[in-house]
């Protein structure tokens, strides 16, 4: 599969060595250009493009910028996408790095907002994963006590593809509902860095208060 991974942080950055070793076509890029992901594109075979290039012909691309930088993305970066594109959006709102986003901090799902800057549906993934796991945790589907991620998302077939790449990649899902529903699974929830399986994250998210909590408000 083409898949195009804007931010290379991170979760972009092991998202792409994991997406590669498993034989996916993979383009990476970050707000500094090409030039700078020379290690990155040498370790794991990606092609390190920029940010307006990173979505030609994928068939999924990731999202994985800090919020307050995803109204800077390059307009039309999805227009070279394949047709039927599935976006993945891993992004989080944090006040103190983001600034305060008043949509978000009056109820706004944070992955609502993002699609509202990019205009384009998108499904809330790995948004509360730790980077590491993404290359130490992978599991064999069956495995007991597989580590679950919740997968939020408004288009069923899209949601489904994120949930067979990330069964591809070694975790078991977890339906978080429609993206309106995806504040169960934002920064503060028990679903946030959740190791569990998928009963463990069921019960989390159906525990899950819409109150966002402090920690996580301006």
């Amino acid at each position: 599969m083409k898949i195009g991974i804007i931010g290379a942080g991170n979760i972009g950055g092991n998202l792409t060595r994991r997406l590669t070793a498993l034989g996916h076509e993979v383009s990476v890029a970050n707000s500094r250009g090409p030039q700078t992901l020379t290690a990155l594109a040498e370790e794991t075979g990606a092609k390190p493009v920029t940010a307006s290039e990173a979505a030609k012909g994928a068939q999924v691309v990731v999202v994985t910028v800090p919020l307050k930088a995803v109204p800077d993305l390059p307009a039309g970066f999805l227009d070279s996408a394949a047709e039927g594109v599935t976006v993945i959006d891993t992004g989080n709102y944090y006040p103190q790095r983001d600034g305060r986003i008043a949509a978000i901090e009056d109820g706004l799902p944070e992955s609502r907002w993002t699609e509202q800057q990019i205009g384009h549906p998108v499904i809330k993934a790995f948004n509360g994963t730790y980077a590491q796991d993404i290359l130490d945790r992978g599991r064999p589907q069956g495995t007991p006590d597989r580590q679950a991620l919740p997968v939020a998302g408004d288009d069923p077939a899209a949601k489904q593809a994120v949930r067979d790449l990330i069964d591809e990649l070694g975790f078991d899902t977890v339906d978080g509902g429609g993206l309106d529903d995806s504040w169960r699974q934002q920064p503060g929830t028990p679903v946030y860095g959740n190791r569990g399986d998928a009963d463990a994250i069921t019960k989390g998210l159906a525990e899950t208060s819409p109150e966002r909590t402090a920690e996580f408000r301006a």
